[in-house]
This record gives C-alpha cells, structure tokens and sequence, in this order.
C-alpha cells in the first residue's frame, strides 16, 4: 500500500464513520426507565368503567394495539413467538367464544364453585379475556387485535368472579385463599409463565408457600405492582409499599407506563417493581367477543403484566433449556432505562423490550440485576434515576448495538491502515539510509 492509497482509506474510513456516528449515538427520545382472610384485590379498578361501549360481540377495531410497536413485536417475532409455552392467567376466566381465543386455549379450572366457569371458560367480569389476548390473541378478519406471544397457548385458571359488593357478598370475589390455590394449579399444570394480574398489601403465608411451590416447579410469575386507585378494593391502601405475590422471591412485578411513556402515580412504587410496560389504552379481546380498548384514564398495571408475561413467553421460547430466574434476569437486564446498572422504585430495571432480551449474551460485564448465569453482579453505584420514557421503536437498540460493531470494526480497520503506512515509511527510509551507507 503506497501513501495514496493509505489516505484515501483513511479518508472513506473517517466519512464513513462520521454517518454512523449518527446512527450509534442512542437517542434520548428511545430511553427509558375474601371475604373471611384478607382477600386480593383486582388491580384494575377501573375495568368496569372502561368496558363502557364494548358490549357488541361484533365489534372489532381495525388499528394494531399500539403497545406492540413499543414492545419490539415485529422483531421479536423473527426470534419467537412464544411456540411451545403455555402461560397461565390466574384471573377471572378466560371467554372460549371469542375467535381471538377459541384456538389458544389448553384447558383450565373454575375455583370460584359458582357453576358459571366450567374449566375456567367462562368470564363475566371481563378481566381474564382481556389479559389474556394481550398474550395470545389470534388475528381475526376486521380487526387489528394480537398478542404479543400469539404462539403461546392459555390455561384458564378462575379465581374470582367480580370485584362488586355482590360478589363479595356472595363470596366469589377475590380471594387469597383461591389465588393460592390457582398459582399451585398452575404449577402442577406445567405452566412455564404464571399471570397474576392481582395485588394484596397482605404478606400471607399461603400465598408465600404457593409462589415458592411454583417457583420451585418451573413456573415464573409475573404479577401487577398494584394501582393507586383502590376504589373497588377491600384494602383501601393508596400508600407505596410491597404488593404481593409481585414482592416474594422470583416474583417479577410490573409496573404501568402511561401514554406519555413513563411510569406515573397510578402505579403503587416499592422494591417490589421489576419491570414495567404498557397499560394504558390497551387494545385487546373481550368477554363480550369483540374487541376493547381498556384503562384509558390511566395505566393499570393489570395490562403492563399481562404484555410482561407475554415477553416472557416469548424469552421461554427462544431459550426453552434456561430456567424461570434466568428468563427473568435476561427481561430485566434488557429493559430501557436511563442507568444500567440501577433500577428504581417507579419503573424498576425498565421498560420491557422482548427483542433485546432474547439476543442478550449474559456476561458477567452485563450491568444490571443479580445474574443468574453468572452468580454475580456488575453495577456502577446507584443513583437517582431521571423519569423515563419510551416511544414505539421496534429495534432501535438492535440497530444502535448493530453499528456501534460496525463503527468498532471500521475503527480497528483505519488504525491497521496508519500502522500499514508508518511500517511502509519505515522501511522506505530505511532503504534509503542502506543506498547511500
């Protein structure tokens, strides 16, 4: 290589580099961060509020649920799309008639005892149907509705009917008791991701013991943080602190970020946050089977667990010999936040992004939560994170970690082209001392 030739590659090197460092530089706008015992509590107390207007079993809404363009879904899907894993929704039933669930569905249990659930296919209250087409509703003709794990398959455990004075009343409300007793079901059931879209600031020992039986099993549970709006709760406790089953070891709890892309005051904070995603203007199937869209006041974490399980599902998937903590290391790790080495108390480790996870090579230089594959930690001292935000971007970390490789390599390419140059200048004035010596 002659000196020409060496600059004009040092030239198209530097140019090159130049445009993507553009693309490597990661954009703000992408970051984020019963009756008797005390009884759970349904964590979307606005549910009832916000079916109002979907009663037609013909109603279908054309628009794509707008939380998978923010949970990376179109190349996730290229990765996983949940085949092979079933994911229990622990809730109020699931509706067998509606066409976005008829095929998905792996059979179930009614714990509630009030005749209307055989199997657990029957929900009157509408919660359980929509959680579970966030998870794995079917495309149907006219109408936009998908699950973000449509491979994934639902088992149907019923474990409450209503959350209104007459179910109480009639002791077919929330109870945990029979949340217990579902998350064991469940677990005996093979189910690899366990839903609990349901809360209770009550610590109860059969809770505690059912969540250990089913870690212990196999299952990972995904469970809500709690909302701050308790108006149809029993527990009338709007104060920040640990919900349960989200706050027992191996629990993952979800938070709920709103339109504007952050976690708000909806959501109950504590250590018992993990993670967060979408729960509000949730597009998904429901009881009267059509479609819905639900929370559009404000997130409820009921809807952020719901897409969390199904990132999960897909995580399963992808690395079917891993085991439930590992999957739940690789959401965490993955998730957009501001500091990568801290989570918080209103997001935790972030937002949820399924891609990332699935792809993510769990090194002990990884910063984030405790690593199961490696037994170790690697974070910078915590400090306070700023408020995050996330906007639909399916793969923008994908592409930034794409060309951050490629500016690598083009990097060490121009630093192999000025050796080349001075080795070339060396030996030609070598030569030249050796001519006239």
């Amino acid at each position: 290589m002659n000196g020409r030739s060496a600059a004009r590659v040092l030239l198209a090197g530097a140019a090159v580099v130049a445009a993507l460092g553009l693309v490597a530089t990661p954009a703000s706008a992408t970051t984020t961060g019963a009756s008797g015992p005390p009884r759970a509590v349904a964590s979307t107390a606005r549910l009832a509020e916000a079916t109002t207007g979907c009663t037609g079993a013909g109603t279908l809404i054309p628009q794509r649920p707008p939380a998978l363009a923010q949970l990376q879904a179109s190349t996730a899907w290229e990765q996983s799309r949940g085949a092979g894993i079933v994911v229990a929704v622990v809730d109020s039933g699931v509706d067998a008639a509606n066409p976005h669930l008829a095929s998905v569905l792996a059979g179930g249990t009614d714990l509630v005892g009030d005749g209307a659930g055989a199997a657990g296919y029957a929900d009157g209250y509408g919660h359980g149907t929509a959680i579970a087409g966030e998870i794995a509703a079917q495309t149907v003709d006219g109408s936009g509705v998908e699950g973000l794990a449509p491979d994934a398959r639902i088992l149907s455990v019923r474990v409450f009917a209503g959350t209104d004075d007459q179910a109480v009343a009639a002791g077919s409300g929330p109870s945990i008791a029979r949340l217990a007793a579902g998350i064991r079901y469940a677990a005996d059931a093979h189910a690899q991701v366990i839903n609990v879209s349901l809360s209770t600031a009550v610590d109860d020992p059969a809770l505690r013991e059912a969540v250990a039986y089913a870690t212990a099993h196999g299952s990972l549970i995904v469970a809500s943080s709690g909302n701050r709006d308790s108006s149809l709760a029993v527990e009338k406790d709007q104060q920040d602190g640990v919900r349960y089953p989200a706050g027992y070891p191996g629990v993952l709890g979800v938070a709920a970020i709103g339109t504007g892309g952050a976690v708000t005051d909806d959501s109950i904070h504590g250590a018992h946050v993990a993670l967060s995603a979408p729960g509000q203007d949730v597009l998904t199937a429901a009881s009267t089977g059509g479609d819905c869209v639900y929370a559009s006041d404000a997130p409820a974490t009921s809807f952020a667990t719901a897409y969390v399980s199904a990132a999960a599902a897909l995580v399963a998937s992808a690395h079917p010999d891993e085991t439930p903590a590992e999957w739940a290391y690789r959401l965490m790790a993955s998730a957009i936040r501001a500091h990568p080495g801290s989570r918080d108390d209103d997001a935790g480790w972030g937002v949820v992004q399924p891609y990332e996870a699935i792809v993510l090579v769990p090194g002990a230089e990884t910063a984030g939560p405790t690593n199961p594959f490696t037994a170790s930690t690697h974070a910078p001292a915590a400090s306070e994170s700023p408020a995050l935000t996330v906007q639909p971007n399916d793969d923008s970390q994908a592409r930034q970690s794409a060309a951050a490789v490629v500016v690598s390599v083009i990097g060490l390419t121009i630093l192999a082209a000025i050796a080349a140059v001075g080795i070339l200048a060396a030996r030609r004035r070598r030569a030249r001392r050796e001519g006239t010596a």
